[in-house]
């Protein structure tokens, strides 16, 4: 995203086919490379369990990337997926900065609380494994909640000082927002920065269920908009877009950012703009059939229930991505045609061994259950509900519709008029 919204340009006319016969098959290689600790890394295709797709909108270069590193920190079958959506003049660059150095930032991060977990091991013990020699699902387990949360807090702090390092006076005002997951074993643990989102299909008997693992991170959550004004930043809708509130600085109206977690965004990181992550934990079951990580250009034309639909509709799992990327595009031209598209990326995590969800038949999603949430889900900090607990061990409440972020269906991140630099720059120069 990035660029203003039109609303003089109409898109009319037939819509394509969501998918051509025989265009999609597994692609194994595209894109496909190995990081030196033995992480297969790709930025675009499909493997046994993933299916990835991108598609640029109509507000110019596309700013949304992806990635996901399979036998993530060396480790098999650990998984880490990430999705990162870009805004203002740079937002390509600092979404493609932060795709390619900081699952290496939180590899390190996890690694090192697993060494720590293992300091006080007796060498010396014949009895006593050495860390080298340990599983690495014991590595894993023996992390607690409270690691996990610390090591995605230190490595997004970490991504956010080195993004620092290469600002100038075009990326000030650009920035990205992230939605991460590491999946080993039955543990998904997700840290979350901005507003794009993960949802997950479970199943009831016959029913997918759709349950959304993270939250929009807007300006307008209560928490969030006390964090701001605290720091002496502004939140407030325009007149033109009166259901999108927006950051501002305290004297200029700009940039009018409309999340309140990013990286980057260094003209706000004073005024309460920060790059923390909310970090959730869900221990999976045999009924959690997949996950998917969007960005707001799928969330703000689909629902939830909408998109689990499409995913468990498609009739190859290496299709679904495109599927539900060209879905969402027909959306935007349909519900919204006096808009520009925007950007849509989409990674879709497959966590049983047999497709058996994916069928030509249409999935039954419970009404009743439409927009369910966080059941059995631990949150970092509570950001909507004053009652949910902390990541140290307790369940969150469910999310509410209040603060489902699908509002303003035809703005931008940020407004494009950007602040007189010679004011002042943030701390972080």
């Amino acid at each position: 995203m990035g660029g203003c919204c039109s609303h003089d340009v109409t898109v009319r006319g037939k819509v394509e086919s969501d998918f051509d016969d025989g265009e999609y098959e597994y692609d194994h290689e595209n894109d496909v490379f190995n990081e030196p600790n033995g992480a297969l890394v790709r930025f675009t295709g499909s493997s046994r369990f993933i299916s990835m797709y991108t598609q640029q909108g109509k507000k110019g270069v596309n700013q949304d990337s992806m990635t996901v590193w399979e036998d993530y920190t060396g480790e098999k079958d650990v998984i880490f997926c990430g999705v990162f959506d870009g805004h203002g003049p740079l937002g390509h660059k600092v979404s493609q900065f932060i795709r390619d150095n900081l699952p290496s930032k939180l590899s390190e991060a996890i690694k090192m609380s697993q060494e720590r977990a293992f300091k006080y091991y007796d060498a010396g013990d014949a009895d006593t494994p050495s860390f080298n020699d340990v599983s690495h699902e014991n590595r894993h387990n023996n992390m607690s909640l409270a690691s996990w949360e610390g090591c995605f807090l230190k490595s997004f702090d970490e991504m956010d000082d080195h993004l620092a390092q290469e600002v100038n006076t075009d990326s000030y005002c650009s920035g990205c927002t992230a939605v991460t997951l590491v999946k080993l074993g039955d543990q998904l643990i997700v840290g979350n920065l901005g507003d794009s989102r993960a949802v997950l299909c479970t199943r009831e008997g016959d029913q997918l269920i759709p349950v959304q693992l993270t939250v929009d991170l807007k300006p307008d959550i209560p928490s969030e908009t006390a964090r701001i004004v605290s720091c002496e930043g502004r939140v407030f809708a325009a007149e033109e877009e009166p259901d999108v509130y927006r950051i501002w600085m305290p004297d200029d109206d700009c940039p009018g950012l409309a999340m309140s977690r990013a990286f980057g965004d260094f003209c706000l990181k004073d005024y309460g703009l920060i790059s923390a992550p909310d970090v959730f934990y869900r221990k999976l079951t045999r009924q959690d059939e997949f996950v998917v990580l969007a960005s707001d250009g799928v969330w703000d034309v689909l629902t939830n229930a909408e998109v689990i639909n499409i995913v468990a509709s498609a009739p190859k799992r290496s299709i679904a991505a495109k599927l539900l990327v060209k879905r969402a595009v027909r959306a935007w031209r349909y519900k919204y045609p006096g808009s520009k598209i925007d950007d849509c990326a989409v990674i879709i995590l497959f966590l049983d061994e047999q497709p058996a969800l994916l069928s030509n038949s249409q999935p039954n999603v419970s009404k009743k259950n439409k927009h369910r949430s966080t059941k059995h889900i631990h949150r970092s900090k509570p950001t909507r509900n004053e009652d949910t607990e902390t990541v140290d061990g307790k369940i969150g409440a469910e999310l509410d519709e209040e603060w489902k972020g699908l509002g303003g269906l035809a703005r931008a991140n940020s407004i494009t008029k950007l602040p007189r630099l010679a004011r002042g720059m943030s701390k972080r120069k």
